[in-house]
């Protein structure tokens, strides 16, 4: 097993339409207004920005973040990552009664080098780490979207 990748899923059933919902997640430049955790986000050009992160635990991820598919039909935004962790977060935004279900998907591996010193002793605070993080996204999204 390669204790430094990782499989997210998180699911967020909201009350939001799916156009709104997906409109909110395609624009990351906002997500520090709504998402806590999401510290800074930096636009780089038309399709990429570097993201500083910062959950419960006392350290900062910074990514790069690239765009690599965006369909509104479809419902999916789809980013390459690279930086503290190398691979891939997708959202996929699709009805769910007279609301939306956000779907988000990562599948990383860590690059960061105190993060894959720890990474046997570490891997259950990280992944709880990251469910406060992914919770606190979904709280902030729905005030954010009530108030829109």
């Amino acid at each position: 097993m390669d204790w430094n990748h990782y499989r997210f899923r998180s699911l967020w059933p909201l009350t939001a339409p799916p156009d709104a919902v997906y409109e909110a997640l395609g624009r990351a430049e906002d997500y520090p207004r709504w998402w806590r955790q999401v510290r800074q986000v930096t636009r780089l050009d038309e399709t990429t920005g570097v993201i500083r992160i910062r959950s419960v635990l006392p350290y900062d991820m910074t990514l790069t973040a690239r765009e690599v598919r965006r369909d509104p039909a479809a419902g999916v935004l789809t980013t390459a990552l690279s930086g503290d962790v190398e691979g891939w977060a997708r959202w996929t935004v699709t009805p769910l009664g007279p609301g939306s279900l956000a779907r988000y998907d990562q599948v990383v591996s860590v690059t960061k080098p105190l993060l894959r010193r720890l990474a046997v002793p570490g891997r259950p605070v990280f992944r709880a780490n990251h469910a406060l993080m992914m919770r606190s996204g979904r709280r902030g999204l729905v005030r954010h979207l009530e108030a829109v």
